[in-house]
C-alpha cells in the first residue's frame, strides 16, 4: 500500500479509536467506531470483501454477548442482582469493612460466571441501590464493581469478551486454560482486593451502616434465573473442556433460558430484548474492521515481526515486556481494539505459551488503571451517570495506579510458571 494511503488509514483509525473512547458530543461509542469502519470502506482503504471478512472474524464474540446480555438483562429484570447485593448488606451485619468484603465476593461471582460486563451493566446499580438503603457512602462500594470486573476477567473463558477476541479460534481447552490463570487470578483478585481496602480505609473507618435493611423477597422467576445461571456456566465449561467456540453455545443458552423463563411467567419478550445494550454490537464490528485494515497496511506484521525477534532473544524478557506493554496500551487506547490487535498478532504464527498469557493478562487486568481502559468501566461509568454520580479520571487514576500494578506484576510473575 502506498505510504500516503497508510497515512490516510491512520488518520482514521485513530480519531476513531479516540472517539469510541472520549465520546465526544457524548455520542455512543458504537457511531465512531462503525464511523471509521464505513470511511474506510469509502475511500477505498480497505475492499469491501475484506471489511466483511473482519466483521465475519467476530461472529462468535457476537453471539457470546447476545447471549450472556440476554440472560443478564433478564436476571436483572427479576430483582436477582438486587436480592445479592441486599443479601451482602443483610449478612454485613453492620460493619462496613464486612459490606466491603462481601461485595467484592458477589462481584467476583458475577464476573467469572457472567463476564466483567454484566458486573459493570447491572450489579452496579444493585449496589448502589443497597448501599444506599443501609444508609452507607455508595462510592467506596462502587469502586468494588469496576475493579473487579477486570480484576476476576481471565479467571474462566467466558468471563470476559475480551478473552475470546484475543484467542479466537485457538480458545485453550479447559484445563489448560485453568493450569494457565488459576494462579495469575487468584493473585490478580487477592492484590486487587487488598489495595482497594487500603484506598478506601478511611471512607469504611468513618461511617456506620444500618444492619436491619429489608431483603428483597427473590420471585419464582429469579430463582430460575438464577439457576439458569448455573446452567448456562455449565454448559460452557464444558463446551470449552471440549474445545467448542463459546460464541453460539452462549447464544443458544440466554435465549433457551429467556424464552423458558418468559414462557413460565407468561412474560412479553420485547421489555429484556429493549433491555439489552445493543449498541456493543457494531461497536465491536467497526472496530473489527478498523483491526483488518490495520493488517492490511502492515502493522500487524510489523509488531509480529518485532514480537518473534524479541522471543528470538529472551522469551522470559519478551513475556514480561509483551504483558506490561499491553496493559499501558488498554489505558491508552481501549482493551477491546487492543486487545483485538493482540489476537491478531498472537494468531499470525507460534508463540510461546508465557507471552500469549502474559498479553491476555494485559488486556484484561492493565485497563483497570483508567476509566476508560476497558469497556466494562465505561459501561460502568454510564451506570454511575444514571444514579448522577460523577466520577473523575483522575478519581479513578489514584486509586488505579495503587491498586493495577501490584495485581499486573503479580499475575504476569504466577503465569511465567
Amino acid at each position: 500500500m502506498p505510504s500516503h494511503e497508510i497515512l490516510l488509514a491512520w488518520s482514521i483509525i485513530l480519531p476513531a479509536t479516540a472517539g469510541v473512547i472520549i465520546r465526544p458530543f457524548r455520542w455512543p461509542e458504537a457511531i465512531w467506531a462503525a464511523a471509521g469502519a464505513i470511511a474506510l470502506v469509502a475511500l477505498g482503504l480497505l475492499p469491501p470483501n475484506d471489511a466483511l471478512a473482519g466483521i465475519r472474524k467476530g461472529v462468535d464474540v457476537y453471539l457470546f454477548l447476545i447471549g450472556m446480555m440476554l440472560i443478564a438483562e433478564l436476571a436483572r429484570r427479576e430483582g436477582l442482582f438486587d436480592y445479592l447485593a441486599a443479601y451482602a448488606v443483610e449478612h454485613a451485619r453492620g460493619s462496613p469493612q464486612r459490606l466491603f468484603l462481601l461485595v467484592y465476593a458477589v462481584g467476583t461471582l458475577v464476573t467469572v460466571l457472567l463476564s466483567n460486563d454484566a458486573t459493570a451493566i447491572v450489579l452496579t446499580p444493585a449496589v448502589y441501590a443497597a448501599t444506599r438503603a443501609a444508609g452507607a457512602s455508595p462510592l467506596p462500594y462502587l469502586f468494588v464493581c469496576a475493579f473487579i470486573a477486570n480484576a476476576a476477567s481471565f479467571v474462566l473463558p467466558i468471563s470476559n469478551p475480551a478473552n475470546l477476541v484475543v484467542f479466537g479460534a485457538r480458545m485453550p481447552h479447559l484445563l489448560d486454560w485453568l493450569r494457565q490463570f488459576t494462579l495469575p487470578s487468584i493473585a490478580a483478585i487477592v492484590l486487587t482486593y487488598a489495595a482497594l481496602r487500603l484506598t478506601q480505609r478511611r471512607a469504611l473507618n468513618e461511617e456506620t451502616i444500618r444492619a436491619d435493611v429489608e431483603k428483597p423477597h427473590l420471585s419464582h422467576e429469579g430463582r430460575l434465573a438464577a439457576l439458569g445461571i448455573l446452567a448456562i456456566a455449565a454448559v460452557l465449561l464444558t463446551a470449552s473442556a471440549l474445545d467448542v467456540q463459546l460464541g453460539l453455545p452462549t447464544f443458544i443458552c440466554g435465549v433457551v433460558t429467556a424464552a423458558a423463563i418468559l414462557l413460565i411467567s407468561r412474560q412479553s419478550p420485547w421489555p429484556i430484548v429493549k433491555g439489552v445494550s445493543w449498541g456493543v454490537l457494531p461497536l465491536v464490528a467497526g472496530l473489527f474492521v478498523m483491526v483488518e485494515a490495520l493488517g492490511r497496511i502492515g502493522a500487524i506484521g510489523q509488531l509480529s515481526d518485532w514480537l518473534h525477534q524479541g522471543v528470538a532473544q529472551s522469551p522470559a524478557g519478551t513475556a514480561w515486556a509483551s504483558g506490561l506493554v499491553t496493559a499501558i496500551a488498554t489505558n491508552i487506547a481501549n482493551n477491546l481494539p487492543v486487545g483485538l490487535v493482540a489476537g491478531s498478532v498472537a494468531a499470525s504464527d507460534h508463540l510461546p505459551r508465557q507471552v500469549i498469557s502474559s498479553v491476555l493478562i494485559g488486556v484484561d487486568l492493565g485497563p483497570n488503571i483508567s476509566v476508560t481502559g476497558s469497556l466494562a468501566t465505561i459501561l460502568w461509568l454510564t451506570a454511575l451517570r444514571r444514579e448522577k454520580i460523577e466520577v473523575s479520571a483522575w478519581q479513578f487514576l489514584k486509586i488505579g495506579l495503587i491498586a493495577t500494578p501490584p495485581a499486573l506484576l503479580a499475575a504476569l510473575a504466577a503465569a511465567m510458571w
